[in-house]
């Protein structure tokens, strides 16, 4: 499982480090929380993950990344860490707040002719490619709703038994009001039961619920109803929240430590969560709830359902009406990165193209890195350099501090590397290791080339030989051969750079 992946570092740990603590905002208290495990050296991490019914979306690669950082750090931090990542294949529907509509997977099918199944085999086959494209590390566990079938039945019956859920009709609701009165429905959300039910008007077709804000624990198939189970109660089929609830503690426990998702699930998805699991099991399952905020198009949240939405895909390859170019993978994930995971990120290309740029320029840094040759002397700042960067990532994960800090190791490798000014090899280590850890196994960046892959590698290879070619031409005085070679490197795309050792050579954008 996950937790089978492990990092070390070895080195002298900077003192300043080690008093260091790692905190996160709790959604549930409404402030940041020392995080401090349910069992030492251990952490049960669940996210929700899709409903594939299409092609995933921007707004899907904000979570997807978010909680791939976290998951990241903490394997830094040494934790063993089992990270549970759900499919959501049956049981959500159009309208998710008053649960009317069809099932949005049975409705995809019906449009496209196929099997559900088929439906939701071609969407989490892209959407894990796209995770891939994003270098994101898969999840221990990725469990499916039509999976865990017996386990969400089993949780009903629990309800049922403590009198938290009726039947009615061949379907089973959640007693919302019962359960208010003994515990607390809308602590997550911030919202008030009785002011809800003071605004809300009865809905056509809800007459067999006894409560506006009861929610759907079991829905009694219709007779065009593909997806149904046989149950105690009749042919059905569950409510789209049972399935976090049922598949959390099955794989992590009846108490784990970290549940995320993204903003827009807090209600109904989330609250609900909380209201079953407590339910059933007298105690909350999660001790800290994490949530990203939501990726905007000119000021509205970039959702499926608002149709305003860009594909992952489609940004990769540059078309779609409000693209002006592609965007690489990297470019999205560092786009994605530089803004603090709980506020809003508005898409532009003019925010993208600003992020390429600067993904660029880190990647610059790494490679000139390389090359760096040690002095006796340094004329270097760097000392705080680490904990600065473990202090940012300490405070919640604060990426777009941990970058600005990682721009002030590109600046001090670009002084260096222009003779602007000296660094001895312990600085050069160092640096070395600040973009191993932070910008390769804890952002998850690498270069384009690294992620186009083997075909790059030749062209590099490609390019290096003509280069060296030209730098016979250039050692026998023929430079009319020397200044054709770099002239049509130039025209195809190659942008030669000649320096006093050598040469540097970079693709144009």
């Amino acid at each position: 499982c996950s937790g089978d992946y492990f990092y070390i570092f070895v080195g002298q740990i900077n003192p300043a480090i080690m008093e260091q603590q790692f905190t996160i905002y709790n959604s549930l208290s409404r402030k940041k929380e020392l995080f401090e495990p349910l069992v030492p050296g251990k952490v049960g991490l669940y996210v929700c993950g899709p409903t594939v019914y299409s092609d995933a979306h921007l707004g899907h690669a904000r979570p997807a990344i978010t909680f791939d950082l976290l998951y990241r750090y903490l394997l830094h931090q040494g934790y063993k860490v089992r990270y549970v990542r759900n499919i959501t294949d049956v049981g959500h529907l159009e309208d998710e707040v008053e649960e009317t509509g069809e099932d949005k997977i049975t409705k995809k099918a019906r449009l496209e002719q196929l099997e559900p199944m088929e439906v939701v085999q071609k969407y989490m086959n892209t959407f894990h490619r796209n995770m891939a494209d994003l270098n994101t590390l898969p999840p221990g566990i990725e469990p499916r709703a039509t999976g865990h079938i017996i386990e969400q039945q089993q949780l009903i019956s629990v309800l049922l038994q403590k009198g938290f859920a009726y039947e009615i009709n061949g379907s089973v609701y959640f007693d919302v009001e019962k359960y208010n009165r003994q515990y607390h429905y809308g602590k997550l959300s911030g919202r008030n039961l009785d002011e809800m039910l003071s605004n809300t008007r009865q809905l056509e077709g809800q007459d067999e619920k006894r409560s506006s804000f009861d929610f759907a624990l079991w829905k009694k198939a219709s007779p065009e109803h593909i997806m149904r189970w046989p149950s105690q109660w009749g042919e059905g089929f569950p409510g789209w929240h049972l399935e976090c609830s049922a598949m959390s503690t099955k794989y992590l426990g009846e108490q784990f430590d970290i549940h995320g998702g993204g903003m827009d699930l807090q209600f109904p998805h989330h609250e609900c969560e909380i209201a079953q699991s407590t339910a059933a099991l007298g105690k909350e399952s999660v001790r800290y709830w994490m949530h990203n905020n939501m990726i905007t198009i000119n000021g509205q949240k970039m959702a499926r359902s608002l149709g305003n939405f860009i594909t992952l895909d489609q940004l990769f390859a540059g078309n779609h009406p409000l693209l002006v170019q592609a965007y690489s993978p990297m470019t999205i994930r560092f786009f994605i990165l530089q803004a603090h995971y709980r506020s809003t990120l508005d898409f532009s290309n003019e925010a993208l193209q600003a992020a390429e740029k600067g993904l660029e320029r880190l990647m610059k840094a790494a490679v000139l890195l390389e090359k760096l040759q040690p002095s006796s002397t340094s004329t270097l700042d760097i000392a705080q350099l680490e904990a600065n960067c473990y202090a940012a990532l300490n405070d919640d994960l604060n990426s777009p501090i941990l970058i600005a800090h990682l721009f002030d190791a590109v600046r001090a490798i670009n002084s260096v590397y222009d003779g602007k000014a000296t660094a001895t090899a312990a600085d050069i280590e160092i640096l070395k290791k600040l973009f191993a850890v932070f910008v390769t196994d804890i952002l998850g960046l690498r270069s384009e080339q690294e992620a186009a892959g083997s075909q790059t590698e030749v062209l590099g290879e490609l390019v290096d030989l003509v280069l060296q070619l030209r730098n016979s031409a250039k050692a026998s005085k023929d430079w009319s051969t020397a200044d054709r070679i770099r002239d049509e490197l130039n025209r195809i795309g190659v942008v030669v750079k000649d320096r006093k050792d050598g040469y540097d050579w970079e693709l144009k954008r």
